[in-house]
């Protein structure tokens, strides 16, 4: 068996340093690491089940030939290298919004679509995080229901934006001047903007949940509505969605579906205030559901409330399962 070269571009960055706690618990087959920095993390040491790595730049790690390349280094960098390391025959796991709507490139989540990768994709889209989420909870349902129409409001942590926010937000409760992250302040406050906005007066952010919703799921049918807000939580995104769908549904059959979704934990039950929350699902893999209840206000509608870790599932865990589906099926 040939030994596993994975390069981690990114790897000083917030979800690089998930990817490398991730790709350690999950014992994925690494038996050479190659950990790819910024020009100014070029010789930063990084630690892999416990040993020192040295950061390397993005060229030498080209022609190093790793078997895999997991990317978050965000989209001007990936639009630069992925293609240096494809075409080096690495095959790249992207978590930037560069690729994903690239038509000739796969965007992936594993539960859902892993079934279109073949050993051509040299590029692999990993989805958004609020995205990611949010299709492990609807596309188990759209299979049996059809989903016309999907409201989503979204609350989303600062983690999302990286290490600068998070630290804008402790440092604004610990009373410390600090650099911003955002315009305003956020400990205290939510914001209604996420990503820049665009003509049409939605943010990227809202727009990538239609687009990226449609290409996983493979239905351009979906119609699907936004609005992402950031709130003052330290890591893990949360979300209310209201479904429309074409057939009809008892609250009973969706609990039993997403009961039995891999990926997926239930968490419903209101007798015992339990439902799903940030606090509890940081550091977790899994997407977390609850507060399900009929929309009385239309026919075949549903209420959800959905919750994961965006540095895992949304980012770091996903494109390490792109990963070990690839290895499994002896795609690299």
């Amino acid at each position: 068996k040939n030994l596993m070269k994975v390069a981690v571009v990114g790897a000083t960055g917030m979800v690089g340093q998930v990817m490398l706690k991730v790709l350690e618990e999950r014992d994925f087959p690494v038996d050479e690491l190659i950990p790819v920095g910024s020009d100014k993390s070029i010789g930063k040491e990084i630690f892999f089940r416990g040993k020192p790595y040295k950061c390397v730049s993005m060229a030498d790690a080209v022609s190093m030939k790793a078997d895999i390349a997991i990317f978050s280094a965000g989209g001007t960098p990936s639009l630069e290298w992925a293609p240096k390391f494809a075409a080096a025959g690495t095959t790249v796991i992207d978590n930037s919004s560069a690729w994903r709507m690239d038509a000739t490139k796969k965007l992936v989540v594993p539960e859902i679509n892993a079934h279109v990768l073949t050993k051509e994709d040299k590029i692999i889209a990993n989805p958004n995080c609020s995205t990611i989420q949010m299709v492990m909870v609807l596309n188990p349902l759209h299979k049996k229901y059809n989903i016309k129409r999907v409201v989503v409001s979204t609350y989303q942590s600062v983690s999302g934006t990286g290490k600068k926010a998070v630290d804008q937000m402790l440092n604004e409760r610990n009373g410390v001047k600090g650099d911003m992250a955002y315009k305003y302040q956020i400990d205290m406050n939510v914001l209604p903007q996420i990503d820049v906005f665009l003509d049409n007066g939605y943010t990227k952010e809202e727009m990538k949940m239609l687009n990226e919703t449609r290409k996983i799921m493979g239905d351009d049918s979906i119609r699907l509505t936004a609005t992402t807000v950031r709130v003052p939580v330290k890591g893990g995104h949360s979300e209310a969605v209201n479904v429309e769908f074409t057939n009809d549904f008892t609250v009973e059959d969706i609990r039993s579906i997403l009961k039995d979704t891999k990926g997926v934990i239930l968490q419903d039950d209101v007798s015992n205030q339990q439902y799903p929350m940030p606090l509890f699902a940081e550091g977790k893999d899994d997407v977390f559901v609850g507060r399900i209840r009929r929309d009385e206000s239309q026919a075949n509608t549903v209420n959800m409330w959905i919750v994961a870790d965006n540095l895992r599932k949304g980012a770091a865990t996903n494109a390490v399962q792109i990963a070990e589906y690839l290895m499994r099926n002896n795609l690299v």
